[in-house]
């Protein structure tokens, strides 16, 4: 169950991406980015929701080689993190073909999120969306080119990843590590977390909005900016998989970081 909502969370902050991408298309962009915000919210509230469940996993654990148990669980949870993100990949160009559609319903609704959710969920709709899927093609690669890709914010965007993913799952383990300052280690997956969403949005966001404004006011291209979501959405895929190796050594900083606050 806690996998299932990890491989959600992914999923939908991938498929996050193809907003930017849909909203250049229809050349409809700030009523994107309300719809970008409604999918951020619900994958945030999705992983606030489950990480009572992933707490529970230590409470559980049987008493003999309790860290070994931990460290099982934990693992497969961040490996459903980049199952999620591979699934969002897959579904990209569907999603950008029902996120033009959405972003243009939103605009006849006057920004009605509620509005656009009852129409959305008509029969008519839904098998209107149902017509749209399809898988990712090579020809979906053509023309991007790894020229066009900036290497520094690949990188970074990278290790936000990796640091979002394994953000509360390190702090959890390093709470069994110092039992004595457990309160204090977990209390710090929130500002872990909360460090790599500035981050992200000092570093990253700001990038990707100008690439979309340049390309809304003709100064760039729909295949730059196509090229960048697709190397920042390879990068966050990186990162899933670069959080296996940050678990465990994160957990040891965490629980080393708190002797200094208690």
């Amino acid at each position: 169950m806690i996998a299932l909502f990890v491989l959600i969370i992914h999923s939908i902050e991938t498929l996050a991406y193809a907003v930017r991408l849909s909203g250049v298309r229809v050349r409809l962009l700030a009523s994107a980015l309300s719809l970008f915000n409604v999918m951020v919210m619900v994958s945030r509230l999705a992983n606030m929701m489950q990480q009572p469940f992933t707490g529970s996993l230590i409470d559980s654990a049987p008493e003999t080689n309790t860290l070994e148990f931990v460290e099982a669980q934990y693992r497969i949870i961040i490996g459903s993190s980049t199952i999620g993100t591979i699934l969002g990949i897959l579904l990209l160009p569907t999603f950008i073909s029902i996120f033009s559609r959405a972003i243009i319903h939103l605009s006849a609704e006057r920004g009605s999120i509620p509005g656009l959710v009852k129409k959305g969920m008509s029969i008519g709709y839904i098998r209107r969306g149902i017509g749209h899927i399809h898988l990712p093609k090579p020809s979906y690669l053509k023309g991007v080119r790894l020229k066009d890709i900036p290497v520094q914010l690949f990188f970074i965007n990278m290790i936000i990843t990796a640091v979002y993913t394994i953000g509360v799952l390190s702090a959890l383990y390093a709470a069994i590590i110092v039992p004595e300052r457990a309160a204090t280690a977990i209390m710090a997956s929130g500002l872990i977390n909360g460090l790599a969403t500035i981050l992200l949005i000092v570093f990253v966001d700001p990038k990707i909005s100008v690439l979309a404004d340049d390309v809304l006011n003709r100064r760039g291209s729909y295949l730059n900016l196509k090229s960048i979501a697709v190397m920042m959405i390879a990068s966050r895929l990186l990162g899933t998989i670069l959080a296996q190796l940050f678990f465990l050594p994160g957990a040891r900083y965490i629980a080393w970081f708190t002797k200094f606050i208690v």
